[in-house]
């Protein structure tokens, strides 16, 4: 009987082995008796990190942060971050996980591609989305805080969850904007103020070594809609309740979407459309590419709508059409309610719909007769790198 020549694995081998069977509690005592593991490098250079980011597997991911690995580290031959790795999983919790552990989302892999644009080529769309809307809690921090001259801080220390909400937000529609502005705490109380540092946020982004010009935009595109629901609220002033010597807050979100609503011919939304043109003038950044691109695509003889083209902006482009259902209020995807008469127009719950019923219910008979439309698909296709990388490299 002969002896086996081959070698047991080795500590390292075994991380690895843990990461690919999805073994978190192994993983964790593995790096719990020898932490210098954790950033140990197969023989194709990647690290347990990236591999757990590319199996998107939140818990992984979490053992590996909280042991210490390092999201920078890439020593990939192709250059693909553990962030590429995670946008290419489709993963949107490992994705912000390693974004608030810091990795970069303006690396790119060998063939120029940052994590975002990798997402946007395989057609994960939601991971475009949380990457190009993160922004580090730290960065609003600082407007928490006075500085310089300044007596007082510009943004009051109470808003900095709200906030940093606020402008994480993936759904950009204009009534969810606003919805969030009147459900956000603090947010609708101090508008001058949040619209002030939307302001600075635009400038500064425009000032970086590494200008980003998306999130610029977005930031203005905040701000703007910010000061239009404080003008808002100026015109309608606090309402006095009759039965009780109180103040209360005036229904801004309702006046709002009664404005943006309104439909016009076939059914579209001229106003909004107006609305949001407007907001791309007065983008104070007028020789940026952003600003010429959004113009020149707005120009033409069919040109799409203004909120497609500011979404396709500061979300991503989609890199195929998904038949994906939407709130006909807010724009949030796959709502969870239809219209109980039609069956066609869908929204999130009552509030969306009763905010869209003054003027859904004079199409709703005819839109019952019409019917709905098919149902959504979706594609699912498991991803070999080295066919990827292939391809990019010669596109």
């Amino acid at each position: 009987m002969t002896e086996s020549t081959e070698s047991p694995p080795s500590l390292s081998d075994k991380v690895f082995e843990a990461v690919t069977n999805n073994d978190a509690v192994l993983l964790k005592a593995l790096l719990t008796e020898n932490p210098q593991n954790v950033n140990v490098f197969d023989e194709n250079n990647m690290t347990p990190l990236q591999h757990a980011a590319y199996k998107g597997s939140k818990e992984l991911v979490q053992i590996l942060l909280d042991q210490g690995a390092e999201v920078k580290l890439c020593e990939h031959q192709h250059n693909y971050t553990a962030l590429h790795f995670a946008a290419l999983s489709g993963n949107t919790d490992v994705c912000l996980l390693l974004l608030q552990a810091g990795a970069k989302s303006t690396e790119t892999n060998t063939v120029g591609r940052t994590p975002s644009q990798m997402a946007a080529f395989v057609g994960h769309h939601n991971c475009v989305a949380i990457i190009n809307n993160f922004v580090p809690k730290e960065d609003i921090e600082y407007y928490t805080h006075p500085h310089g001259i300044q007596s007082s801080a510009p943004l009051p220390p109470l808003l900095l969850e709200s906030f940093h909400k606020f402008i994480m937000q993936i759904n950009i529609h204009p009534i969810k904007v606003v919805m969030n502005i009147h459900n956000f705490v603090g947010l609708q109380d101090h508008l001058p103020e949040v619209k002030k540092v939307l302001e600075l946020m635009c400038e500064k982004e425009m000032k970086r070594t590494e200008t980003n010009e998306v999130m610029s935009f977005k930031f203005h595109y905040l701000g703007y809609i910010v000061g239009e629901v404080g003008k808002l609220k100026e015109r309608q002033g606090v309402k006095k309740d009759e039965t009780a010597d109180t103040e209360k807050k005036a229904d801004i979100t309702e006046a709002f979407a009664r404005k943006l609503l309104k439909p016009g011919k076939d059914d579209h939304l001229e106003l909004m459309d107006a609305f949001l043109k407007e907001c791309i003038r007065e983008f104070p950044f007028r020789d940026s590419t952003l600003f010429r691109q959004m113009v020149t695509t707005l120009s033409g003889d069919e040109a799409p709508s203004a909120l497609f083209v500011i979404n396709s902006v500061i979300n991503g482009q989609r890199g195929f059409v998904d038949n994906i259902p939407y709130c006909n209020t807010c724009g949030e995807e796959k709502p969870a309610k239809k219209c109980s008469k039609c069956k066609v127009v869908q929204y999130c719950d009552r509030n969306c719909q009763r905010l869209h019923w003054t003027w859904h219910k004079k199409s709703c008979a005819r839109l019952s007769q019409e019917g709905g439309g098919a149902e959504p698909t979706k594609q699912n296709k498991e991803i070999d790198m080295k066919e990827l990388h292939t391809f990019l490299s010669k596109n």
